[in-house]
């Protein structure tokens, strides 16, 4: 069963996406979203958060990937993601530039807490 705060956050990863950030769904497909909370050390959540977020371009068949800052909870990121298929969400961890963040990423977390898979219909992509 999914939490409360895991809903609202997959129905703000709806809202959040369908534009493009580097691929393009064809008319009438379901993209494959995810939504994830990420636990950083005490301290660490900015510094983690400017890591996700330079590590974002370049990834075939991502749509949308947003990083936020949780406000209730100061060490907490959420992570929504948007895919044109799971395929794509997958073979993104095997890029370089996925793995070295990742290691990177590594000792600043402290953990991972309610994530969720999801069949984005659509929405706005952010704009920054």
């Amino acid at each position: 069963m999914i939490d409360r705060r895991s809903l609202v956050a997959g129905a703000t990863l709806a809202a959040l996406l369908g534009g493009t950030a580097s691929a393009t769904l064809p008319a009438g497909k379901v993209a494959f979203g995810m939504v994830g909370k990420i636990k950083a050390r005490p301290g660490q959540r900015a510094a983690l958060a400017a890591l996700m977020l330079a590590g974002t371009g370049g990834m075939p068949g991502c749509l949308s990937y947003v990083v936020a800052e949780d406000r209730g909870e100061a060490d907490t990121l959420w992570i929504f993601e948007s895919w044109i298929d799971k395929a794509a969400h997958a073979a993104s961890l095997r890029l370089p530039a996925v793995r070295a963040l990742i290691t990177k990423a590594r000792p600043l977390i402290v953990g991972f807490e309610a994530g969720a898979e999801l069949n984005v219909l659509g929405g706005v992509a952010p704009r920054r």
